[in-house]
C-alpha cells in the first residue's frame, strides 16, 4: 500500500453559529490540503455538519470551501467515503450526486492491506444512548421526514440549527469525559461484535474523546475525537493505526 488512509469526524460545522465555526472550517480545509499529498483514501466518520437536512432541490447554505476541497481531493482520485452521523442523519444523495461520494447510514466493514476495519460514527450502538436510540427511530420515520420537509426551508432550517446546537454533543461536559473502559459502551459495543467475527480496528467518532483502546488479542479500538477542542484523526500506513493532532494552519 503506497498511500495512506485517513480518517476524521465530527466538525460540526455551522456550530454555535457560521462565524465562530469558520476559523475550524480553515483549519480542517487546510489539513485537507496537506493529506492530499499522500492519501489514497479519506473516511469522514459523520457530523461533519451540525445540522444537515436535503430538501429536494435545497441543501444548507455555507461551507462552500469544505465541500470544494473535498471535490478537488476526489477529482485527484482520492477515494472519500462518508458515514452519517447523528447531526447530518438526514443526508441523502447530493453527495453522491455532487461529489462522488458514497454516503453510508450504518456500519460498515473494509479491509485494507490484510487488515479488516470496522467503520462507522457510533450513534446508537452498544449498550447506552438510550434517549438518543428513541430519538433516532422518530427522525429518521418517514413521516417526520416527510413532514418536515413541508417546512420552508428558511424554517426548517433555522429552527433545527438552534436545537441542534442545544444537543448536548456540542456543549456537554460528559462527552469528553472517559467513562472507565466497563463503562464506554461503544467499546462493550466492539467487544460484542469480536465474539462474532475478528476485526482489527474498531473505528468511531461521536464521543468527541480521542481514545485508543486495546479490545482484543489483536484488535483495537479507536475513537478520532473531534475538530471542535482536539482536532484529532486517524491515519493507517498499511501497517499501523495512529491518531495524531492537527496543529499546524
Amino acid at each position: 500500500m503506497d498511500r495512506k488512509i485517513y480518517f476524521a469526524s465530527d466538525q460540526h460545522f455551522g456550530a454555535p453559529t457560521p462565524e465562530k465555526s469558520f476559523p475550524r472550517e480553515k483549519r480542517f480545509v487546510a489539513w485537507l490540503d496537506i493529506i492530499k499529498e499522500d492519501a489514497g483514501t479519506l473516511f469522514l466518520v459523520g457530523d461533519l455538519f451540525d445540522f444537515w437536512f436535503e430538501y429536494k432541490t435545497v441543501v444548507p447554505k455555507g461551507f462552500i470551501r469544505v465541500l470544494g476541497k473535498l471535490a478537488e481531493l476526489r477529482d485527484c482520485g482520492i477515494e472519500i467515503y462518508f458515514f452519517t452521523g447523528n447531526h447530518d442523519l438526514w443526508m441523502h444523495d447530493y453527495f453522491e450526486k455532487e461529489l462522488n461520494i458514497p454516503v453510508y447510514h450504518k456500519p460498515k466493514e473494509f479491509t485494507f492491506n490484510g487488515k479488516t476495519f470496522f467503520i462507522g460514527h457510533g450513534d446508537g450502538l452498544g449498550p447506552g444512548d438510550k434517549g438518543y436510540k428513541r430519538m433516532k427511530k422518530v427522525f429518521t420515520n418517514p413521516l417526520a421526514k416527510w413532514l418536515f420537509r413541508w417546512l420552508h426551508p428558511d424554517i426548517g432550517v433555522r429552527l433545527a440549527q438552534y436545537l441542534s446546537v442545544k444537543n448536548k454533543l456540542i456543549s456537554g461536559d460528559s462527552d469528553v469525559t472517559f467513562l472507565g473502559e466497563e463503562n464506554e459502551w461503544l467499546v462493550l459495543y466492539a467487544k460484542k461484535k469480536l465474539q462474532q467475527k475478528h476485526r482489527d480496528y474498531f473505528v468511531f467518532g461521536h464521543r468527541h474523546l480521542p481514545m485508543t483502546l486495546k479490545v482484543g488479542e489483536n484488535s483495537m479500538y479507536i475513537n478520532l475525537g473531534d475538530w471542535i477542542s482536539y482536532f484529532t484523526y486517524g491515519v493507517f500506513d498499511g501497517e499501523h493505526f495512529e491518531l495524531k493532532e492537527f496543529t499546524t494552519l
